[in-house]
This record gives structure tokens, C-alpha cells and sequence, in this order.
């Protein structure tokens, strides 16, 4: 594919990947994979992300708490977040609301996600958000403020479609993973039809959210585990879902999507 690929969102920090950034960053680049925007998760690996920032010109940072890690945060969570936003031109994320993971608590996820929403506010950061089954709260959130003026991301949308609306006229980005190309996901794709077109972003999630194994272009396994894991190269392939749903060519697709891009994240 001879397009310039945006990965929205994805971890490649993660050591699901192993000890090969050199060699998955290779492939990705041959693919045609420009830029990708790396998220942290926590304290614990945003140093992790900010020097892959240093080695790979292709590496965004993108420092937060995720709502799975906020009970490991340490007192100085806040001041450490602000540093490492201080050391790198960067994003914020992934942050946000989960009511769907089983055994996480609730307690405090509002307090940690609007303290990071408003720091992205006040500097004017794109954001990438996380949400399961806590929609409607979070657009109440979202609603009251304040957000990035530039946008935020809501990272592998799984909303309603009736709520696409509302979510856009706030600012919202929505970027679409591999993992809606699964039969089983026809709801969430019915939602990514109605995505205007000048919101739309596409993203890995690698190592997570892999594709059907016949849109499976690069095979990856955790060498721990040995547990196939996504690799952030398949990008590609999430384009072409893409295209095949939008129903526009690739090379349509991959300009829009640039576009965009460039509108959410551009200048970091």
C-alpha cells in the first residue's frame, strides 16, 4: 500500500511486543505507517513511551491514567503526569470511564479522568479516550467541561450511533480498530457509517484488537506467551476494512484520514 498510514492509537510500549521495537517499527514504516500515536497506560511505563518517542521519529507520546491502572497511581500521579507532558511535545491518554471490567471499581475513575481532561484543556492537548458501558456519563462529562479546543479522540468507539452526534458536535474524533471487522461487531460498524467523514481516524490498538485472521497481514506472537498479539503493521489492513465499509477507495480513505489526523494531532 503506497499511502501515508496515521495509527490513531495504539501501545507499542507494550511488552506483549517484546524486546523488538527496531524490527516491528521496520515493518511498519514499510507499510507505510508515518506516525502512530503511542498511549500510556500509567506511571509505570511512561518513561517506557517517552524513549520510544526519542528512538522513533514516528512516535507520538501520549502520557495518562487509563481507568484499569488508576489504583496503582502513587500521591505525586498529577505533578509526574505534568512533567512528562513538559518533557516531550505530546498528547494525553489513554484516559476515561470503564463500567464493564469485571472487578474494577468506579470509585475515583470520574476524578482521575476530568483532572487529566482539563489538563489537556488548559494546554490544549488532543486527548484519547477509553469508555466502556459509560456512555451517557460521559457525555455528561464531556458536556460540562472544559475540552481540548483542538478535539479528542474516542478510541475504538462503541457507542451508540444515535450518540455519533452529539459526541462530534463536542469535538469528538472517532478512530476505528481491526477488531470491528469480526462478524460479531456489525453494531459497532453500523456506528462507524455514520462517523462524518471529517472525523474519522483509524487505529491498531496492537498489541490488542487483532483482525480476523484472513485480514491478518502481519502475524505477530507474544514471545512469553506465545499468544498471537496484533502487530502495529497491520494497519494496513484496518485501512482497507475501512474503505470496504466507508465504501471508498483506499487512496480516498487515506487522504480524509490524514486530513484529520493532521486537524487532531498536528504540531505535536
Amino acid at each position: 500500500m503506497s499511502h501515508r498510514l496515521y495509527d490513531a492509537h495504539n501501545h507499542f510500549q507494550d511488552a506483549r511486543l517484546g524486546d523488538r521495537p527496531a524490527e516491528l517499527m521496520a515493518a511498519c514504516h514499510e507499510a507505510g505507517v508515518v506516525r502512530m500515536v503511542v498511549n500510556g497506560v500509567g506511571e509505570a511505563d511512561w518513561s517506557r513511551v517517552r524513549a520510544l518517542a526519542r528512538q522513533f521519529p514516528a512516535v507520538l507520546p501520549s502520557f495518562g491514567y487509563h481507568p484499569w491502572f488508576i489504583q496503582e497511581r502513587t500521591p505525586d500521579w498529577f505533578a509526574a503526569l505534568t512533567h512528562f507532558l513538559n518533557t516531550a511535545p505530546s498528547a494525553i491518554g489513554e484516559i476515561g470511564l470503564d463500567r464493564w471490567k469485571p472487578g474494577l471499581a468506579y470509585d475515583g475513575q470520574e476524578a482521575v479522568f476530568t483532572a487529566q481532561l482539563g489538563l489537556a484543556a488548559e494546554r490544549n492537548l488532543p486527548a484519547s479516550l477509553h469508555c466502556l458501558q459509560a456512555w451517557g456519563r460521559l457525555l455528561e462529562l464531556l458536556q460540562a467541561g472544559p475540552v481540548p479546543a483542538r478535539g479528542f479522540l474516542l478510541h475504538s468507539y462503541g457507542g451508540p450511533v444515535e450518540m455519533v452526534k452529539s459526541f462530534a458536535e463536542l469535538g469528538a474524533y472517532f478512530s476505528l480498530p481491526g477488531d470491528f471487522a469480526h462478524a460479531r461487531k456489525e453494531r459497532r460498524r453500523e456506528a462507524f457509517r455514520q462517523v462524518p467523514a471529517d472525523r474519522l481516524l483509524i487505529e491498531t490498538d496492537a498489541p490488542d484488537q487483532r483482525l480476523p485472521e484472513d485480514r491478518n497481514r502481519f502475524p505477530l506472537t507474544d514471545l512469553a506467551t506465545g499468544k498471537p498479539v496484533n502487530h502495529p503493521a497491520n494497519l494496513t489492513a484496518v485501512y482497507e476494512f475501512a474503505a470496504e465499509l466507508r465504501r471508498v477507495p483506499v487512496a480516498t480513505l487515506a487522504v480524509q484520514v490524514e486530513q484529520n489526523f493532521l486537524r487532531l494531532f498536528g504540531g505535536l
